[in-house]
């Protein structure tokens, strides 16, 4: 069979990473040593550009531009929420046949595979020869059918040091701390602030997932518990505690209803997608902290209490970035390229990891409708019974995703006798 001839699209959706140029720029090196390929337009802002037919010439992009390229964070290309309908789909359809495109890449999370998965149906259904591929992408770690994702290593680093560093804060100036970390449904780059624990009484000592109920007395409860053992308390929750399907957006609502001078609810503004915008308003750590000192206050008198969200910096923050999470994202562009140019095949590009006790792993796909499906959440192994901390066995798990911490030590507690 004659191979499939025409020019290649790529795009960049969602939330962008420190290693997503990676799998951009393998992918173009791959594409570029293809005949049947006759040009590599990347589409600036995803499916927006498409649509606007704003594109620039990616193959002419020189080896030096490429390189520097490759270890820039954040999407070089621009990024997109944008969540197409089918009218939209239709006209980047037809861009596309006037285009002679032939081959699409789009790198994202799991919306962004829901979208080529559309786009794809509708060029069957066209009867045109085309090729799809989705190259994952996402910090949260929730695409379904792999074992992680590029993107999640680096943020998950960024998370674990900025932990070890919080909690040698902590120690420095006792007090309670709550940090709030991305994580709308699944609580993986929470869970990741254990990583850099330095000994037991190490913080966070409390972790927070959404994937387990969230009960505020129970919470306060936790953190008065450990107060009253280290006269501190280190606490990582999650940004979508409590807004699972058990317990529908209720931290949300309330925290809004209390934050707000006139007590007046107020609605999060909601992406393309319909998702509630909970990173970077700093409202749901604010109200933890409001509810720990109304609690607290009476029986322990005045309290040094602190709430920070950890917000857009865990995406893109140069100089964190995780080797295998770098070498992983690379491998994923390129062989979404390999894989679409050899083979009549669509599909998105998953990482499985091979049994045993060293890590490694194998890059294949699946077909773009099992990916789009939906989104997968940490198992429930993951998370201890009380649904306040993490396992060994998410440690054991995460631990090779990230690298080698930043080394630090404590001072010895060998104390002088008094005089």
């Amino acid at each position: 069979m004659a191979k499939l001839k025409g020019n290649a699209v790529i795009g960049q959706s969602g939330g962008p990473t420190c290693v997503i140029n990676r799998s951009l720029v393998a992918a173009v090196e791959e594409l570029k040593k293809a005949h049947q390929i006759t040009g590599i337009y990347g589409a600036r802002h995803g499916v927006e550009g498409i649509l606007a037919e704003d594109f620039i010439d990616l193959g002419r992009q020189s080896n030096a531009a490429l390189a520097r390229l490759e270890n820039t964070p954040a999407a070089a290309l621009g990024s997109s929420r944008m969540k197409p309908k089918p009218d939209d789909c239709a006209r980047i359809f037809n861009v596309f046949r006037r285009y002679d495109v032939r081959y699409f890449f789009y790198i994202g999370g799991g919306d962004s595979a829901q979208t080529a998965n559309i786009i794809n149906e509708l060029a069957r259904s066209e009867d045109y020869e085309f090729r799809t591929f989705h190259i994952p992408k996402t910090i949260d770690n929730d695409l379904l059918g792999s074992d992680h994702t590029p993107g999640y290593g680096s943020a998950a680093r960024f998370v674990a040091s900025a932990f070890l560093g919080d909690d040698l804060d902590n120690r420095s100036l006792k007090g309670i701390k709550i940090d709030v970390v991305m994580g709308r449904h699944a609580g993986f780059l929470t869970a990741a602030s254990v990583l850099g624990k330095l000994d037991e009484d190490a913080g966070p000592h409390l972790v927070y997932c959404p994937e387990r109920t969230f009960s505020f007395d129970q919470f306060i409860a936790d953190v008065e518990g450990v107060y009253r053992r280290l006269g501190r308390c280190v606490v990582a929750v999650s940004e979508g505690v409590a807004t699972g399907p058990k317990d529908e957006d209720v931290v949300v609502r309330e925290a809004g209803e209390v934050m707000l001078a006139d007590g007046v609810r107020t609605e999060l503004p909601k992406d393309a997608h319909g998702h509630p915008q909970l990173s970077g308003t700093g409202i749901l750590a604010d109200y933890l902290v409001y509810r720990v000192r109304k609690a607290l206050t009476p029986t322990h008198g005045k309290l040094r209490l602190r709430g920070d969200t950890f917000g857009y910096l865990q995406r893109s923050f140069p100089g964190v970035v995780s080797e295998v999470d770098a070498k992983e994202a690379t491998e994923v562009g390129r062989l979404a390229a390999k894989f679409a140019l050899t083979s009549d095949v669509d599909g998105s590009v998953i990482i499985k990891r091979k049994p045993g006790a060293r890590y490694a792993v194998e890059i294949t796909y699946l077909p773009l409708s099992k990916v789009a499906l939906g989104e997968r959440q940490m198992p429930a192994s993951f998370i201890n019974k009380a649904g306040n901390n993490v396992t060994q066995k998410f440690i054991d798990y995460a631990k090779p995703l990230i690298g080698t911490l930043p080394k630090a030590g404590l001072a010895q507690s060998k104390l002088i006798r008094k005089r």
